[in-house]
């Protein structure tokens, strides 16, 4: 059965994976770019999107693991754009333009209808409106015995979380203060849910963190 996986999800030192007032200026909220500072450089980073070079080592490795064995994404609607509510038109397409970089089908959770969009690439975007577990099981069949992984934003990791459904988790630590936001595990009792840290790597950019939860 296919695993569940978050990777590169990057958390602030006082556990925000994402900064306050998220609005389209601001996708990851005031001071949320700064988290992903340790992504940027790296060279799997600049593939994603066209771009030669970048940096190789620890961070790039973890980095580069995030995009390996994977057949399909669920993210949640925060992370597709910044409208809320029923769409008002079909237009936004997301934030990554003509050919965004998942290149797989890719499961979007929301309470509004949508039809399926295909884009450039080999991604394209289903939008799921019957929950987690549906979408968890569309993305296990559409991923062809690879994995899944899992997208933001934090309420939707939350949710899988929560649930148990996460197979292994990578966060990213960043050397950031956020103050308020999304806290990612507010609340959230890993230990008692099974998970366990099974890695750790510091580097100068984050502190790389990987919790897992053994299948039974």
């Amino acid at each position: 059965m296919p695993k569940l996986r978050v990777h590169g999800f990057s958390i602030s030192l006082d556990g925000y994976g994402a900064g306050p007032n998220q609005d389209v200026h601001n996708p990851l909220g005031v001071g949320g770019v700064a988290l992903h500072e340790w992504a940027f450089a790296t060279r799997t980073f600049r593939q994603m999107f066209g771009s030669d070079g970048g940096t190789t080592g620890i961070d790039d490795d973890f980095a580069a693991r995030g995009f390996s064995n994977i057949g399909a994404w669920i993210m949640g609607r925060n992370m597709f754009g910044p409208i809320r509510g029923p769409w008002p038109d079909e237009s936004w397409k997301g934030w990554w333009g003509d050919d965004p970089p998942y290149h797989t089908p890719v499961f979007v959770l929301t309470n509004h209808p949508r039809t399926s969009i295909t884009m450039n690439g080999g991604t394209t975007f289903h939008f799921v409106t019957d929950g987690i577990h549906a979408a968890l099981k569309r993305a296990s069949e559409a991923a062809n015995d690879q994995d899944v992984r899992l997208g933001g934003g934090v309420a939707t990791i939350r949710q899988y979380l929560r649930a148990g459904l996460i197979d292994e988790m990578h966060l990213a630590i960043s050397p950031v203060l956020l103050g308020s936001g999304e806290h990612l595990l507010a609340g959230i009792d890993a230990a008692k849910l099974g998970y366990e840290c099974s890695e750790h790597a510091p580097t100068t950019n984050a502190t790389h963190v990987v919790l897992t939860k053994p299948r039974s």
